[in-house]
């Protein structure tokens, strides 16, 4: 019975695919990764890049399979070294998705970006926290423009410092309860200095150990480690009670 010689087709058949695509010197290059990979590799979160790539390779046109010519990477790239390559379009390239696909994206990376700054912050009123929503409205009137090239906690600070010079919605970072202890020697000549950088005391005991708790700015928290640290000769410690203090029930928020 004749028939027909099938021959393999060139073209990709991928699931889960991200096109990652670059313009260089007025050629298209491409590469195809795992969707989700990409973001986590330009914000340092995955590392290996075999885990980014379906394939090693890389394309003027992905889903056709046409792989780009060695001369053509010479010539845009100043070097024929695939890895480099690649590593160059992963760090310069556009991601390419769907209409569809980006608005789901924008709306899940803004709702981390609130609920980061909810966590983060009170209102400096009350000290009380905000909800998400309340902080998802305060983005939206600054028209917050999301980078997913950046994690939601380095954005959650951008939204932070927005908000307050807009004054769209009362807002500071919620203060830290932390317990200092030193050698009384020690006490006596830097409580000053010490009481500088704290912005409430809750409790201080003096003895052969001086021991103070009390509230801080977050900002402060390195300043006051390196202090006690570098004026007592290793003798004294800074240790945090609780990342966040609220009047919220159940004060301490990780």
């Amino acid at each position: 019975m004749g028939g027909k010689i099938m021959q393999p087709s060139k073209k990709i058949r991928l699931t889960n695919v991200a096109i990652v695509r670059l313009r260089q010197s007025g050629m298209r290059f491409e590469i195809a990764c795992y969707k989700n990979k990409v973001t986590e590799w330009r914000m340092g979160v995955e590392k290996d890049i075999d885990e980014v790539l379906q394939i090693h390779q890389v394309y003027v046109n992905v889903s056709k399979g046409q792989v780009a010519k060695t001369e053509d990477l010479e010539k845009c790239f100043s070097t024929d070294n695939i890895d480099e390559v690649l590593k160059i379009i992963l760090k310069k390239g556009e991601q390419q998705v769907s209409d569809k696909e980006r608005q789901h994206q924008q709306h899940n990376m803004l709702r981390d970006i609130a609920t980061v700054v909810a966590d983060m912050c009170v209102n400096p009123s009350t000290q009380q926290p905000h909800t998400v929503t309340m902080i998802e409205k305060a983005m939206s009137d600054i028209h917050f423009s999301v980078n997913h090239n950046r994690s939601a906690k380095q954005q959650a600070l951008d939204v932070i410092r927005q908000i307050q010079e807009h004054n769209t919605l009362p807002i500071s970072r919620a203060q830290m309860r932390i317990r200092i202890v030193m050698p009384a020697k020690d006490a006596k000549r830097i409580r000053d200095r010490v009481m500088e950088l704290v912005a409430s005391v809750e409790d201080e005991e003096r003895g052969e150990m001086y021991e103070l708790v009390c509230l801080i700015d977050p900002g402060q928290y390195r300043v006051l480690g390196d202090l006690i640290s570098s004026e007592t000769k290793g003798a004294g410690e800074v240790v945090i009670l609780s990342l966040k203090n609220t009047n919220d029930e159940g004060s301490t928020f990780m």
